[in-house]
């Protein structure tokens, strides 16, 4: 028996499950380049690429949770999931980068990426710690 998906569920999945997809695909042809644009200035250049690192994670967390958690009760297991998706997914994405030439892989970049996944889970966390249930 073949099961049809309706358009408008169709159209709730894909909005949900699209954007943390389409976002590791970003993430990782950003990681595919061999060269990166630098600044002239060192210090600032690495404060803007480790910023970066801190938002990207930090937006694939959120993107992943809403993706997971949809729109019913707020439950800690998408948060959870999620932060285990984006750490598992930089870990990949620091070994990617050591095949790729010009570029390496760094246990650094992992720290402030995973800081990113922590700090993004945090907020939402407490966001809906605050809110009053119904």
């Amino acid at each position: 028996m073949s099961q049809q998906i309706s358009l408008p569920r169709l159209r709730r999945l894909l909005f949900r499950w699209l954007p943390p997809l389409l976002w590791m695909a970003v993430i990782y042809l950003a990681s595919d380049q061999s060269t990166l644009p630098q600044l002239e200035e060192p210090w600032l250049d690495v404060i803007l690429k480790k910023t970066a690192h801190f938002l990207e994670y930090a937006l694939l967390a959120f993107l992943w949770w809403r993706a997971l958690s949809g729109s019913g009760p707020r439950a800690l297991w998408p948060l959870i999931v999620s932060g285990l998706i984006s750490v598992l997914y930089a870990v990949s994405d620091e070994y990617h980068q050591t095949f790729v030439p010009g570029r390496h892989g760094q246990l650094w970049d992992l720290g402030v990426d995973s800081a990113g996944v922590l700090c993004a889970l945090w907020l939402i966390w407490q966001r809906d710690r605050s809110r009053p249930r119904t």
